[in-house]
């Protein structure tokens, strides 16, 4: 088996330092080269890179190990990369033309130099690797260059530069112009504060919330716009419903009970029936929203939406009843309830039988959408 001994030097100190061309194949050629780039830079690793491929050379050779054995140096690019990778690769292709070795045994000074390990394997197998580690060296300069390659990535790749270093800018960006208005305004530092907290916590929230569920955003608008101005518009409603039943508490409590509710639970019942109409509103203009979207791009499911629309109303029964219920001012008894039950099923029939009577009426839709995504 011909062994090849590989010293690498992937961004060609060799070259830049001490004008030597790779590749360098033979002992007293590398051990030639190894002594210029000493005399041009005593503290550069890579001549000890050389000197241990020498010094393996010289172990192994005569050996029983293998039958016959050659050493050689391989330089790169200083533009470290695809260009120094394109180099090493066709540096080696030249080696291995003039001594075409079984197997490979490389000499590094590092994890940046290991780095092309993979264009070795495609053209030979590497039998054994060696890192000569200068007593200074090792630590310092693996930690440097997974240092060096983060950073490389965390500025080359948007997602990930957004999250290291856009969140980060923003909070630096925004504490920095919060600092400013509160030595302009002293008096407003507590509501600059707390102004300043609450967008960092909301899009910080936000940005997780949509890379945790994939929400594409910008797609999103795109392809569902009339859904999403329902969703807006419905929870604006809710919104101004739960601060209105908040404010309003105290008057629907003295209408439902006739005076202030003495227990949390009981002001907690008050408030979900006072909030009742405007939740369900609020989901109406939601589901109306997906109707209409799913009327306009043939959505073959628009039967599901309408039938979800149409029983919105049995689902406003439901609340008023079980929160009336609960509090106890209804029975089950009372004919109230029994009405509006009655009314609550009759609801949930004809949403039934409106969304059976629309699926066979919009199953052409389907086979439309179909045609059209192929």
């Amino acid at each position: 088996m011909k062994a090849l001994i590989l010293a690498i030097d992937r961004d060609d100190d060799f070259g830049q330092k001490a004008g030597v061309e790779g590749p360098v194949i033979g002992r007293d050629a590398c051990i030639d080269a190894a002594l210029k780039l000493s005399l041009a830079d005593p503290e550069d690793s890579d001549a000890n890179v050389v000197y241990a491929a020498v010094k393996l050379y010289d172990k192994l050779n005569g050996g029983d190990e293998f039958e016959e054995v050659e050493v050689a140096l391989i330089t790169g690019h200083p533009k470290v990369g695809v260009k120094s990778d394109l180099e090493l690769s066709r540096q080696l292709d030249e080696v291995l033309e003039r001594f075409q070795a079984d197997g490979v045994i490389t000499v590094t000074d590092g994890a940046e130099d290991e780095q092309i390990f993979p264009i070795i394997t495609s053209k030979v197998p590497i039998i054994s690797s060696h890192r000569v580690v200068i007593k200074q060296s090792e630590g310092i300069e693996t930690t440097y260059y997974i240092i060096y390659k983060y950073l490389r990535e965390i500025l080359s790749d948007p997602e990930v530069a957004k999250v290291v270093l856009g969140i980060p800018g923003m909070i630096l960006l925004l504490y920095g112009i919060s600092r400013l208005i509160s030595v302009w305004y002293p008096e407003s530092i507590k509501i600059v504060s707390a102004t300043v907290t609450g967008t960092i916590l909301l899009f910080i929230g936000g940005y997780f919330f949509t890379k945790g569920f994939r929400l594409n955003v910008r797609e999103t608008l795109a392809r569902q716009f009339i859904f999403v101005i329902s969703v807006i518009a419905g929870l604006l409603i809710i919104s101004g419903g739960a601060i209105n039943a908040y404010l309003s508490l105290e008057e629907y409590s003295k209408e439902l009970i006739g005076g202030w509710p003495g227990t949390s639970l009981l002001a907690t019942l008050i408030y979900l029936n006072a909030l009742n109409s405007s939740l369900i509103l609020g989901v109406s203009v939601m589901i109306m929203g997906r109707v209409i979207q799913a009327y306009l791009r043939r959505d073959y499911h628009i039967w599901y939406y309408i039938s979800t629309l149409l029983i919105m109303p049995a689902l406003w029964v439901t609340i008023d009843l079980t929160t009336r219920y609960a509090m106890a001012i209804l029975t089950i008894s009372d004919i109230e309830v029994f009405t509006k039950l009655i009314l609550a099923v009759i609801d949930v029939g004809i949403a039934v039988l409106v969304g059976i009577y629309l699926r066979g009426k919009v199953r052409g839709w389907e086979r439309v959408e179909a045609g059209a995504s192929t």
